[in-house]
């Protein structure tokens, strides 16, 4: 069976089926993931995590630039398939923007931590 990072790593456009399975499998394993989010929400996110959140914001502000104020979910499939074509051209301009994120995510991911914390201690 395939893992959910096999799932979101996928090269190529989803097609209609694969959506149905996605979400069947999320419906299916929905408890066991609220509570691994839970748990991991009261952890500090390792430097892979923050790298990942850091390509992921850095891929939406070049989708924005590139999308020109539309909205992505009303572009057709072909025409998102395109725009996901040209981010995939601009992987080294992702990584260059990534890593100049890298340490507002940091403060943010600590900050959201103490605010955690400070909520839980608050409800004891």
């Amino acid at each position: 069976m395939k893992s959910f990072k096999d799932f979101t790593e996928l090269d190529e456009a989803m097609t209609l089926a694969t959506r149905q399975k996605m979400k069947a499998a999320f419906r299916k394993n929905k408890a066991k993931i609220l509570r691994a989010r839970k748990k991991s929400a009261k952890k500090l996110a390792s430097m892979d995590k923050l790298k990942g959140r850091a390509e992921k914001q850095a891929r939406n502000l070049l989708l924005k630039k590139i999308l020109q104020g539309k909205d992505k979910s009303e572009l057709s499939f072909a025409a998102r398939a395109d725009v996901e074509k040209k981010l995939a051209k601009k992987k080294a301009a992702i990584k260059k923007i990534a890593k100049k994120l890298l340490p507002s995510i940091k403060k943010a991911d600590r900050d959201k931590l103490k605010k955690n914390a400070s909520k839980e201690s608050e409800a004891v």
